[in-house]
């Protein structure tokens, strides 16, 4: 059971984040021993990590994810999907692509989402 809302893709895409700045991951700046985060919106995390990165001289080029689920079919809810993690990182929607996929009746019980970032830096003097 998750310790916050469990939106997978939003953890994904935080990690994917986090990652690529060198900052650790979703534990180090949310853990689940923090009562603060018990049942919290994903679009939290996204806010924060969207506000370190900027605070941080980075800027998010752009975001690939994908999310593996069986049911519910996601096809008509990827444009609003992408539309809403935009808006809580504070970029364009053309910077975020999201892709449905499902594990062909493998495991249908399980949602599992992947996602990767690339970040620019904001400043010259940022290696």
């Amino acid at each position: 059971m998750a310790h916050s809302d469990g939106d997978a893709l939003s953890h994904a895409i935080v990690d994917a984040l986090l990652g690529a700045a060198g900052f650790g991951d979703i534990g180090r700046h949310f853990p689940d021993t923090d009562p603060r985060w018990k049942g919290a919106s994903s679009r939290i995390f996204l806010e924060e990590i969207g506000r370190l990165l900027a605070a941080s001289g980075l800027r998010i080029v752009n975001i690939d994810s994908v999310i593996v689920l069986d049911e519910p079919k996601l096809a008509p809810h990827i444009t609003a999907m992408s539309e809403n993690i935009a808006a809580a990182l504070g970029i364009q929607p053309s910077q975020v692509s999201v892709k449905a996929k499902t594990s062909e009746g493998t495991a249908p019980a399980i949602a599992a989402a992947h996602a990767v970032a690339l970040l620019a830096s904001t400043n010259s003097s940022r290696d």
